[in-house]
């Protein structure tokens, strides 16, 4: 599998087989991903991989506070679910997910160097998202390398809301941060063959905003 395929079929996967990722194939994923790009080659990300079944017990409890807070939001209409027809369906598979993250075989906790981070907008009078910048490019490679490997992921960032538990429970020094947290396993129903996104051509334009690329 090349990696273009592997970026239009990998999805979010909610539902996983029972089977253990092998440490071998963690490592070919981690060992493709470390070469994303980042400021300074700084290399501020590190992962705890968590198998131990009361660990993830103790993250889905975590995960389940702020996930209720929003499925009953969203199913009573104060949140928004999102445009297409099938968000509620994705939203009660989401919290079928939630309410069995201690099954997921791994959950991959996604740290950063603080000091490392190179935060130029911290001071622009909106949600500051330039720290991310060395982390997420790495994150995304990961999930690509782990679809190569017949891994699936779903990315979630509901558990950072609750970062000082997070990191005392796995030991995770004051230095760093959590920054997001990946649930893998081998899927219980493959891989999605379409996906639904929005076209080029409403996402990108050329010198100005709003004047959209075209179709070639």
């Amino acid at each position: 599998m090349d990696a273009l395929e592997a970026m239009r079929t990998i999805g979010t996967c909610r539902s996983y087989r029972p089977d253990d990722v092998p440490d071998e194939v963690l490592y070919r994923a981690v060992e493709a991903a470390r070469f994303a790009p980042q400021g300074g080659n700084r290399q501020p990300t590190r992962l705890v991989a968590v198998r131990d079944r009361a660990l993830k017990e103790r993250l889905r409890d975590l995960y389940l506070v702020p996930w209720r807070k929003y499925y009953e939001a969203a199913t009573a209409g104060r949140q928004t679910l999102g445009e297409y027809d099938s968000a509620q369906r994705a939203a009660d598979a989401a919290n079928d997910f939630a309410h069995a993250l201690a099954e997921v075989p791994l959950i991959i906790v996604v740290c950063a160097r603080i000091d490392a981070l190179h935060i130029t907008d911290a001071d622009q009078g909106r949600p500051s998202v330039v720290g991310g910048a060395s982390i997420y490019p790495f994150v995304q490679n990961l999930c690509i390398a782990l679809r190569v490997e017949g891994v699936a992921t779903t990315l979630t960032t509901l558990l950072c809301e609750y970062d000082a538990e997070v990191r005392d429970l796995l030991e995770i020094p004051d230095t760093h941060l959590t920054a997001c947290h990946l649930a893998a396993g081998y899927p219980e129903r493959g891989f999605p063959t379409r996906l639904r996104r929005r076209a080029v051509e409403e996402t990108t334009f050329v010198d100005r905003f709003g004047e959209s690329i075209g179709k070639p």
